[in-house]
């Protein structure tokens, strides 16, 4: 009898879900035999010759035939996917890598995993504009064809993802790669964004279904990430930061690291200016990134995009923007100011782009801190100013 297509699948997922054999023995195990199949088909001593003698017995044990089926039933779901390292599908940047899963459970579209990718990663506590930041790269890189890849964390990750689901279906995509098994959202406070990620891009994970949130899969997930890209872009990061290891990852596999700078007072901008003084890329702009791989990925100059603020084909196309995608440009905050009375006016200019006390800014405006707090709260809620932890403020 012929195999089918079910029956391969059902010998990877039978391969994956052995006990103690990671992705590294898995390779070992086809490179030795072949496909799946054949390794089952193996005896005892050749497959411990490979892996050991307690791995060949789990190999050669009764298969796991409810996580077998399990997986079976969900890769019949409508959108949903299993790649394996045979297929063509498989994406081609991740052979690059030195620890390409067997596997990979795709939700969405397969097809952006072999598109230029740009990782954005950074802080889940991230503030105001780095958020705006993450969100206005990555619309831009969109907007210019490229997948937007990030981890569907808090913070920096969901406000890339969100940036570039904002450069509507003429975009590059975006693909979320999690730490969990596909069947399982964290945090649970991103599900219905990881729902829009499925609809109109790809969201992805190499762990079996039911897999929870291990604090180790995640630096796991981080290899992958840098693995789909070409470049990671890491927007804010205390120093000893999951993104940090991203970006390391992407250095070990030839990709581009690139940072953007921040106030030299903010735990959150250490890591990317140590990234700059170890040699990652200064962008201030997505043109920068642009300019950097073009000659390498060999693209066409980019075209302009509303979410640089400029026109697309000679005018800026009609989209919506919200205050989350766009954030406001210097000159209308600069408006903004002109428009608030003078006392308004004054604490804004001495509160300043590196967070403030509220003690010390009550003694440099010269009032009590109740007044004070009277005066800040209205620009807080107009978007001109954040409150940070501590206590601190922080013009946007």
């Amino acid at each position: 009898m012929p195999t089918t297509v079910a029956d391969e699948l059902a010998h990877w997922l039978r391969l994956a879900s052995i006990p103690g054999l990671g992705a590294s023995r898995q390779r070992d195990l086809l490179a030795a035999f072949g496909l799946p199949q054949h390794v089952f088909g193996a005896g005892r001593s050749a497959l411990a010759a490979v892996v050991g003698r307690e791995l060949a017995d789990a190999l050669l044990a009764a298969p796991d035939t409810e996580a077998i089926e399990r997986g079976l039933a969900w890769a019949q779901a409508p959108g949903n996917h299993i790649l394996t390292l045979a297929d063509e599908a498989y994406p081609r940047s991740l052979l690059d890598i030195a620890d390409p899963p067997a596997l990979l459970y795709v939700k969405g579209q397969p097809a952006l995993l072999q598109r230029n990718g740009i990782a954005l990663v950074g802080a889940r506590s991230a503030t105001a504009q780095g958020m705006a930041n993450a969100e206005a790269f990555a619309r831009a890189l969109a907007e210019q064809g490229f997948a937007v890849v990030s981890g569907l964390a808090l913070g920096i990750d969901a406000a890339a993802h969100r940036g570039a689901l904002a450069a509507g279906p003429e975009g590059g995509g975006t693909v979320a790669v999690i730490g969990t098994g596909i069947d399982r959202i964290y945090p649970a406070r991103n599900a219905e964004l990881a729902r829009e990620i499925a609809t109109d891009g790809a969201v992805v994970s190499e762990f079996p279904l039911g897999t929870p949130p291990l604090q180790h899969n995640f630096p796991r997930r981080n290899r992958l990430i840098a693995g789909l890209a070409q470049g990671v872009l890491v927007v804010e990061a205390a120093v000893n930061s999951g993104s940090l290891i991203t970006a390391r990852l992407a250095t070990e596999s030839g990709r581009e690291v690139y940072a953007i700078p921040g106030s030299i007072h903010s735990p959150l901008s250490r890591g990317c200016h140590r990234l700059i003084r170890e040699g990652a890329k200064l962008v201030e702009t997505a043109e920068d990134i642009f300019e950097e791989l073009r000659g390498r990925l060999g693209l066409p100059a980019p075209a302009r995009s509303a979410a640089t603020g400029t026109a697309h084909g000679g005018k800026r196309r009609a989209r919506s923007t919200s205050k989350s995608t766009r954030p406001t440009p210097p000159a209308e905050h600069a408006q903004q100011a002109l428009e608030l009375d003078a006392e308004a006016a004054r604490v804004l200019a001495l509160v300043g782009h590196d967070p403030v006390d509220i003690d010390t800014l009550a003694g440099q405006a010269g009032l009590t801190v109740d007044a004070l707090y009277a005066i800040l709260l209205p620009l807080e809620l107009d978007g001109l100013l954040a409150k940070r932890p501590g206590g601190r403020f922080q013009r946007i």
